[in-house]
């Protein structure tokens, strides 16, 4: 399953560790998603959605 928020589309960024010797070796810094049950075109279903989206208001939870 892909990390990436249904809504917004963020995914994955990439960059380095560094070591106090500058070693440098590939990280990756993930969204924090949550699976969320959302109204989509009137029926409810589970969708992972990052964070900063439901904070926001940008998806409408089903109850």
């Amino acid at each position: 399953m892909a990390r990436v928020c249904s809504v917004c589309t963020k995914g994955p960024a990439t960059g380095n560790n560094v070591s106090h010797a500058n070693n440098r070796t590939k990280r990756r810094w993930y969204p924090n998603l949550q699976t969320v049950r959302v109204m989509v075109e009137g029926a409810p279903r589970r969708v992972r959605v990052c964070t900063r989206c439901l904070k926001s208001n940008r998806v409408k939870k089903a109850s």
